[in-house]
């Protein structure tokens, strides 16, 4: 049987999946030789910055040499970005493989909007097409965690959403001792450096304390972009204004000497989950297994770190959307930096589909990044958010709602909320995000590509946000 037909065979036989009662289409297992498909390492940290790291910033403030190290020898993804920079939505739309509109999980809150039955988890699509499955650490996602007939994860460990960081080695460890004729797909997802929005309340940290911050001169610096956008849209000072209400965000007295204590512990938080990280790569060396392994690590999102006197995330300046993405394959011996513009969200799940030599349907709205054809392709890419967190203003709570357009060399985003409710950002010269272009008459024809960028993309995955929120007069 030549391999066009046995595709059609498989084609026949595989199941369906569903989203809404409408058919996405049939998820196809590629024809292998069993055995020599690889093994799939995800290690997913929780708001890790795209740029923190000691191989891309020196290591006078910060040391990460596991990291470091699978850097040396990756394919290294430098504008991958979120599909919405939060728990939730991200992690519920990289293990579907849908944006946050589809899954329609777009806040922390929506992790009750139960995706089962609705879409299949990269879990199952991974153990349906032959793989032994596991995940290690903290779940945070709209998929019911104890039911493995749904999510498709036969091995569990330390599934918390605080403090399992120190238990996910010994987790890992457990998985890779096992004896096994099939490949595995096996996902850590790390905490850390989650725990600095506990270090800016001053609560205790779940991960483990970091120190007392030393002297000033000891410290790193701040960001360069600590004071606000010039010509702003309308919602963002007003949503910085909500959040510093709430306690969750409390710092807006911060100065720079204490948005560089933040930084400091923030890299200390970073310094864990690499030594952690470090134990994991140890485990898989040790198992043997390490040579037919494509290890993938990600972050869910970043970290505001004082940019434009921003904590946390949510918002869509790149230190919030921005993440490091970085593919380590068998064999490759030398760092490649591909500046394709990704989605991690949608893209994530076709790239280890295609790793596994599975065939998702072309339904799916995300590119494998193993294509270097597929990538050649992109000219934009998309982000939303909905932002909650904070508390009413004159009685009112502002939950604005936002999409992001993102091009080789421009940032435009529009928002559900204001008057003045656009910012067109040339990102390739401003990259701190320091001038809102879309009011400036020059920038006239580039900010309609980009709104026509936004209509196009909508229309494609029929999300209606544009409809009543894009006023071109």
């Amino acid at each position: 049987m030549d391999r066009r037909n046995f595709v059609k065979l498989a084609g026949l036989t595989a199941g369906t999946l569903m989203v809404g009662g409408d058919t996405l289409g049939k998820v196809i297992s590629g024809a292998f030789t069993e055995g020599k498909r690889p093994n799939i390492l995800l290690i997913i940290s929780d708001e890790l910055a795209a740029d923190a790291m000691s191989w891309k910033i020196g290591n006078k403030y910060l040391n990460t040499p596991t990291l470091d190290s699978i850097a040396s020898s990756a394919v290294i993804f430098s504008n991958a970005y979120s599909p919405n920079p939060l728990c939730v939505p991200c992690r519920s739309s990289l293990f579907t493989g849908h944006y946050p509109h589809q899954t329609k999980v777009q806040t922390n809150a929506d992790i009750n909007n139960s995706l089962s039955g609705k879409m299949k988890n990269m879990g199952a699509i991974l153990k349906d097409s032959g793989y032994d499955t596991g995940y290690v650490g903290k779940w945070h996602m709209a998929f019911p965690q104890k039911d493995s007939s749904v999510h498709g994860f036969d091995f569990m460990r330390s599934i918390k959403n605080v403090g399992c960081d120190d238990e996910i080695p010994a987790g890992t460890e457990e998985f890779l001792k096992v004896k096994r004729d099939k490949p595995f797909f096996l996902v850590n997802s790390f905490i850390n450096p989650h725990n600095i929005a506990e270090w800016a309340r001053g609560e205790k940290l779940p991960d483990g304390e970091v120190g007392v911050p030393p002297a000033l001169e000891q410290l790193p610096p701040a960001v360069k972009n600590l004071n606000p956008m010039l010509d702003e849209p309308d919602i963002i000072p007003l949503m910085k204004i909500s959040a510093q209400k709430n306690k969750l965000f409390p710092v807006g007295n911060f100065d720079e000497k204490k948005w560089r204590e933040y930084r400091w512990a923030y890299y200390r938080m970073i310094e864990k989950v690499d030594a952690n990280i470090g134990k994991v790569i140890k485990s898989l060396k040790d198992s043997g297994q390490y040579e037919n392994t494509v290890i993938v690590f990600m972050s869910d999102h970043g970290d505001m770190q004082g940019a434009h006197g921003w904590s946390q995330k949510t918002v869509l300046f790149d230190e919030s959307t921005r993440v490091p993405l970085m593919i380590k394959v068998p064999g490759k011996s030398k760092q490649e930096i591909i500046p394709t513009l990704v989605n991690t969200g949608v893209d994530i799940l076709p790239t280890l589909c295609d790793y596994a030599q599975i065939s998702l349907p072309v339904t799916y709205p995300g590119i494998s990044l193993k294509s270097s054809k597929a990538r050649s392709k992109r000219e934009f890419i998309v982000v939303e958010n909905k932002m909650i967190q904070g508390d009413p203003i004159d009685g009112q709570k502002p939950e604005p709602s936002g999409r992001m357009v993102r091009s080789k060399k421009y940032k435009y985003c529009l928002y559900d909320m204001g008057i003045k409710n656009e910012s067109l950002i040339d990102i390739e010269n401003d990259p701190e995000e320091m001038t809102n272009l879309a009011g400036n008459k020059k920038f006239e024809k580039i900010l309609k590509q980009h709104r026509n960028y936004l209509i196009e993309w909508s229309k494609k995955n029929d999300d209606s946000f544009y409809e009543n929120n894009l006023h071109t007069n």
